[in-house]
């Protein structure tokens, strides 16, 4: 039997639980994709979209849509940047508040379904040291 690379593993975990969490919002009137352009949003309130595209790995024109979506829903305004005429800051709107509390709640369930046979020790363990990794690899 072959052993689990760290790169597949992290894979494997990583498309399971954004697989579980689609399939969680479900109902929801937010793609996958608008979910995590606005977690983005609210963690990094007053980010440049060109920067926005870089943290979740895709295009300018295609966050342009997903930001013209949530715009038009009323979840986030783009304000224009007053040094750059050509660029646009994100800002949330109260609209998104619900959403946002709504997204946090399927995480924390698949969060409890992917650390269930963890006990609280592990669990921190393993936090902290996919942190030291994305930490190790940010320093590149």
């Amino acid at each position: 039997m072959r052993q689990d690379s760290l790169g597949f593993l992290l894979a494997d975990v990583s498309r399971l639980m954004r697989r579980a969490f689609q399939q969680r919002l479900e109902g929801s009137s937010l793609t996958l994709a608008q979910a995590r352009a606005l977690v983005y949003v609210s963690r990094h309130e007053g980010i440049r979209q060109v920067d926005l595209a870089d943290m979740l790995e895709v295009q300018p024109i295609t966050l342009a849509r997903l930001i013209d979506q949530l715009a038009n829903d009323g979840l986030v305004e783009r304000r224009p940047d007053p040094a750059d005429r050509r660029a646009y800051h994100l800002f949330l709107l109260p609209a998104a508040s619900p959403h946002l509390t709504a997204i946090e709640q399927v995480a924390a369930a698949i969060r409890m379904d992917a650390l269930k046979d963890l006990d609280e020790a592990e669990a921190e363990i393993l936090m902290q040291s996919l942190k030291k990794m994305r930490d190790n690899l940010c320093l590149r």
